[in-house]
Parts: C-alpha cells; structure tokens; sequence
C-alpha cells in the first residue's frame, strides 16, 4: 500500500492479511472499554462505515461485542482480540451484540474481501480527496463539555426507558425544544420515552447571562481594530455541514467573554436508586454577542450525548468527522499498474456495463491512465500546488492530518477549475470519482466514459455510477 499515493488512509476497518494475500474487512471501528458502565473489558463499536458489511448487518455505534461465533469475550483473550473478531478461514462471522433495545441479539456479518494489491474507489476518494476536498475530508473539533458519570459501579444498558422533570415555566417553548432534540437523539439509540415509571429521569438546565467578570480590552493605537472576531468550528449534525459558530477557544479567559452561555442535561436513576445522578454533561460556552438558547441546543445536544452511553472524556471532548462523498462504478484497480483492472465487485455498475478483470484502461474521460503510482502522485502534487490560486482563501481548514491548506475552490472561478482538470499534462484521469461536481463537470452529466483494451479488442463503455455518501462522527 505504500507504493500508492500520499493520502491513501483505509478507515475503520478491521481486515487482516490471510497467507492468499487477501484483505478482508467489516467496515467497523472499537475500542476495548474501560467504563464500568458500558461493557467493562468488552469491544465498544466507536464508528461504523456507511454502506459496510457491518452497517448491512444492523451494528451500530456503541454495540458491545459480547460473543464471536459463540465463544464469550473474556479477560483472556484481549490481547488477541483483533484475531479473535476476525477468525481465519470464516466468510460470514457470527457475534453477540448488547445495547439499549432489549435482550442480546445475534448478527452474522459477511466479510468484504478483496486482493491486498488492489485498491477500491473509496480508497482512492480520500487518495484525491483535495480534488474536491468540500466533500471529502476529515476534520477534528472540540467542545467545551463538562461529563461527570455516578462513582458507583452501574450498567448504564440495565436502563431503557425515560422521561422529562417539569419544564421551565418561565420558558415552557424553549424547555420543550431543548427536550424534544435530547428525546429524538436518545430515541434513535433505541431508548424509550415513557411517563409511566421511566427507568430515569432527565432535567436540563439553562442560562445566557452577561458576565459580571468582563474586562473590556482598552482600545488603543497599537491594538488591532481590525482583528476578525474569534469562532468555533462545529459540525451540525442537523444540516450535515460544519459551521463557524461565535463561541470563544477554551484557552479564553474568563474576563475576556461578555457573555456566558450555559446549557445542562442530567440523568437521575428513578429505577434502582431513585434520585442518584447517572450521568450529566454541561456546556459552557463563552461568547462576545448574543446568540440563541435554542440555536444552541439545536446544533450542541447531539454533540453532547455522543457521550452517553459510552464516555471517554470529562472535560474539553474532542471529535473527529470523517466526510466522502465519492463515484462508485465498482472498479478495483491493481495497484502496482493502475491502468489494469483488478477485480469488479458484483451486481455493480462497471459489473452490468460489461467491464471484467484484466481489463486494461486506456483512458477514463478521454484522460490517459497509462502512468506509474509515483507519477501519478507526482502530477497529483504539482496539480495542488499550481491551482492554489483557484481556491477561496476564506475557506481554509486544517484536516484531521495537520495540512493546513485545505480550502474548497471558489465558486467564481469553476470554469477555470474545470479547465485545469481538462488539461491532459495534469493526469487527472482519476477526477472521475467527483465527475458529479460542477467544478470538474460543468455540463451535469454524471455519467463516464471508460475505453478499453481487451486483448485484441478496442472497446468504450459509458457507465452511470452511483454517487456514494458516507459520514462517521465519532468521538476522538
């Protein structure tokens, strides 16, 4: 794998190399958990990938793997876990999974298998992923939440149902918003609102105040009025972007903030300890102009139940975002000669235009695809760096990876964009993958041209391919 590409990072899977040089994976991520809450010495799910065996086969973020093929996940086996969740010479592998909806349930997840020497279209989405890095990318960010758990030892998944303390009378609407986001996230994890004898209870708490401590900067000559303001980057599970948002770093001082926004959820035992607090998290947000309770809310609750039920930090919680969006045909290229096709996976749309293995490309998109690895990474490279002048300088990022020049490209000048990836010396065959962009297709059509040679044979297939979504946000 080395041999390709600067960027080629494989996610979240769990495959291992069989003596054939085959690598399989399931498509999911877990840590072994260290919470006397959540599956105590047990595998957690962290993240599972969109469109994955593991995601076809119903496992979820949070899963607790308690069995494979029968045999029970002890102290004893840890160190070999990872052969342990993928035992050799299994194609569908059988596990035992607990969570909140009810009795441990038994999934079979069926391995997704291919050549080592090959590399997938998801793989070469995020090799190229800077060719339309507004839909492919990872970024990390930070939230000022405070976690606090119950000191007593306590399943957390012995708990099934909830309900709501009273609301705020002074502001019945916001309680209820603030409410109704906090029952629809736990919902989705299979919990259960009831008022009639829920197994805890929840009660938020909420403030935007001035704050009493603030210390206004003096203004003088030398200080720069100019400066922009300072914002957080967040990402917004409802509207699937990330968003700048006016909340001051975590290294602010206090005296800085005009504003102190405070926002708390806590969940009380009404099932073995009435009145206990299992669990509760609190945001604490400072600010220099006003901004909406239930704005707030509406973006940051999610955020803060990604904690619950399986918590890894008490104070400041990082997260990593991993973002594709990419054209999937089902092509497999042979990595050491990525001209020849390594394999087609089944039932997928190069499958039913009539591509086969071995076939060997000559142009995707009338785009040469006859060079090495290395120049391909090359031209890669030397692309990014003569189109830096194309991208919108107010975009810019730092990834997941510490580059720290990513930005999207601006949109007043696609036509130019579309014309720098036309340009054959720029061998960008491979901009096939985000051929539904308007900056590298300003005519619509998704569609792509692949042309072969098959022995003797000169052959051109059109093939629709399917554009492929994928998101995973898990807690770092």
């Amino acid at each position: 794998m080395s041999k390709i590409f600067l960027f080629v990072i494989l996610l979240l899977s769990t495959g291992l190399m069989s003596a054939q040089e085959i690598s399989c994976r399931y498509g999911f991520g877990f840590e072994i958990s260290n919470s006397p809450h959540w599956g105590k010495n047990k595998p957690v799910i962290t993240g599972v990938n969109p469109g994955s065996p593991a995601e076809k086969a119903g496992l979820k973020q949070y899963d607790i793997i308690m069995a494979v093929e029968g045999v029970q996940v002890t102290d004893s086996i840890l160190d070999d876990i990872y052969l342990f969740i993928n035992p050799e010479g299994k194609d569908i592998v059988r596990m035992t999974i607990k969570n909140f909806d009810g009795e441990q349930r038994k999934v079979s997840v069926k391995k997704e298998c291919r050549s080592m020497y090959s590399i997938s279209e998801e793989q070469l989405a995020t090799a190229f992923a800077m060719y339309a890095v507004e839909y492919t990318h990872e970024r990390l960010f930070s939230c000022p939440f405070v976690t606090k758990q119950t000191a007593d030892e306590l399943d957390f998944a012995t708990f099934k149902t909830f309900d709501f303390a009273d609301s705020d009378a002074n502001q019945p609407e916001l309680a209820k918003k603030i409410n109704d986001i906090i029952k629809k996230t736990l919902t989705d994890r299979k919990l259960r609102h009831t008022t009639v004898n829920p197994d805890f209870l929840i009660r938020i708490s909420y403030s935007f105040n001035k704050n009493s401590n603030y210390k206004p900067r003096p203004t003088t000559k030398s200080s720069n009025d100019n400066k922009a303001p300072d914002y957080s980057v967040r990402y917004d599970i409802n509207r699937d972007r990330m968003v700048l948002y006016p909340f001051l770093p975590p290294e602010t001082l206090e005296t800085e903030a005009e504003y102190i926004l405070k926002l708390g959820i806590k969940f009380e035992d009404c099932k073995i300890k009435s009145g206990r607090v299992i669990w509760e998290c609190e945001a604490n947000e400072m600010l220099n102009e006003i901004y909406s309770l239930g704005d707030y809310a509406f973006v940051n609750i999610p955020l803060m139940l990604k904690q619950f039920p399986y918590t890894k930090y008490g104070r400041n919680v990082q997260f990593r975002l991993s973002k594709k969006k990419y054209n999937y045909t089902g092509i497999n290229y042979n990595i050491d000669n990525m001209a020849v096709i390594a394999s087609v996976d089944k039932f997928s749309p190069a499958d039913r235009a009539g591509l086969k293995p071995a076939d060997h490309i000559d142009a995707i998109q009338n785009r040469r695809t006859d060079y090495t690895s290395q120049e391909f990474t090359n031209a890669y490279r030397r692309f990014l760096f003569k189109t830096l002048k194309l991208r919108d300088q107010s975009t810019r990022f730092v990834d997941a990876r510490g580059f720290p020049d990513c930005m999207f490209w601006d949109d007043t000048k696609y036509k130019q964009v579309a014309d720098a990836f036309s340009k054959p010396k720029n061998m960008t065959a491979f901009a096939y993958l985000f051929q539904y962009a308007q900056f590298i297709n300003p005519f619509g059509n998704n569609s792509c041209s692949f042309k072969i040679q098959r022995g003797d044979e000169k052959l051109e297939y059109i093939i629709r391919p399917e554009i492929r979504s994928e998101l995973v946000l898990m807690v770092e």
